[in-house]
């Protein structure tokens, strides 16, 4: 139960008369845990984080291989059908063999992982609240002393707007509640309360920024690794003819092509890198199974082969498809390494391609377009 200063009464005089208890942080709540309940009742999150990333890698490439059979948005195509059908030194059928056999490897390396995590539990949600809570309220102490930097007088102010705004003369007197208690259920005594606000910033805090902090350091751990590895198999001729000439037997790269590499290649570009990132960001097991499955999205989306203005994964940076399609052509080879998410290496480096592409597109669809006609000619000639 909250008391505030509107309240009557010999019991909320009495509140108000205590100093120690109003000078005292609000008391932690006291939490018991027990094992995270499965995200689906029929399957356990062990299993789900195993397949889902797969999962959604072969949804996303049936989207776009539909969209390229049928055709259904030809003014957005990166390559022209015939591009991809006398260009690409690799058959559908390798492709989906080679990617089926990386996405094993990361399977048994994601069960590797989910072994080595410590059980998932919950039950201290509240309790984390209430410490970023406090830690808020020990932030507010330092506001009169910032302010009387700028010449305001922090308690002038908290007095003035006592009357009107409580909690903000409560924050300005430096997290200063004397009228904020509730009822301490175990000891039948008043104990200081945290305001609303400081509720609601501490569960913004602990359910949506630290989070999101997780995610883009992870994309950023993963982004810095895929660069330089990438970069180093580019410029070792060991390295790029053993292990990376395979991903670039596709000059016009399509979405189920995404994985397609050598397994060495794979596993020290995509799975260890992934891993790498997951660990250093302290993810929990369930938001790394989303990270998993935002990373697979981003590299299926990024090999597609369309530049659709309304694709989500597309806008997000302006590492696309249309960023890395480059970097599989002959003349962008060795620029645009940067992957999944981010540009940022390549602006840093000065490994970003720069000026029209246009003229050099026109020029490999003409070519195909003439050794199509070449092959069918021949084909006439035979009969």
């Amino acid at each position: 139960m909250v008391f505030t200063d509107t309240a009557t009464g010999p019991t909320m005089m009495a509140m108000m008369a205590n100093t120690t208890i109003t000078a005292a942080l609000p008391p932690l709540p006291a939490y018991e845990t027990r094992p995270l309940p499965d995200l689906l009742p029929w399957i356990s999150d062990f299993w789900l984080s195993l397949i889902l990333p797969h999962i959604a890698y072969w949804v996303v490439s049936m989207f776009f291989h539909i969209i390229d059979v049928y055709d259904l948005f030809p003014q957005y195509r990166l390559h022209t059908p015939e591009e991809i059908s006398q260009r690409n030194l690799a058959s559908r059928y390798e492709v989906a063999r080679d990617v089926l056999l990386e996405q094993a490897i990361q399977i048994g390396t994601s069960a590797v992982l989910n072994l080595l995590d410590d059980q998932q539990l919950t039950g201290h949600e509240s309790y984390e609240v209430a410490v970023w809570a406090t830690r808020i309220r020990l932030a507010q102490r330092g506001l009169p002393t910032i302010l009387g930097l700028v010449g305001l007088n922090a308690s002038a102010l908290s007095k003035n707007i006592a009357g009107s705004y409580p909690l903000l003369a409560g924050a300005l007197a430096g997290g200063f509640y004397p009228s904020l208690f509730e009822l301490d259920d175990m000891a039948g005594t008043a104990v200081p309360a945290f305001a609303s606000w400081e509720i609601l910033l501490a569960k913004a805090i602990y359910w949506i920024i630290i989070p999101c902090i997780k995610f883009w350091f992870a994309a950023f751990v993963l982004d810095s690794w895929q660069y330089l590895w990438h970069r180093a198999m580019h410029m070792n001729k060991w390295m790029y003819t053993k292990w990376h000439a395979r991903h670039h037997r596709l000059y016009v790269p399509y979405a189920y092509g995404a994985l397609y590499n050598h397994p060495v290649e794979g596993f020290v570009l995509d799975t260890l890198g992934a891993a790498i990132a997951y660990k250093c960001s302290f993810m929990t097991s369930r938001e790394g199974m989303f990270f998993f499955v935002g990373s697979m999205m981003k590299t299926v989306d990024d090999h597609c082969g369309y530049a659709l203005p309304w694709d989500p994964l597309q806008n997000i940076t302006s590492n696309n498809a249309a960023y890395h399609d480059i970097h599989h052509q002959s003349w962008g080879i060795k620029t645009n390494f940067s992957q999944p998410f981010f540009t940022t290496w390549d602006r840093i480096l000065g490994t970003m391609w720069k000026g029209d592409t246009s003229i050099k597109y026109e020029r490999t669809r003409a070519a195909a377009a003439n050794k199509k006609k070449g092959a069918k000619g021949e084909e006439t000639k035979a009969e």
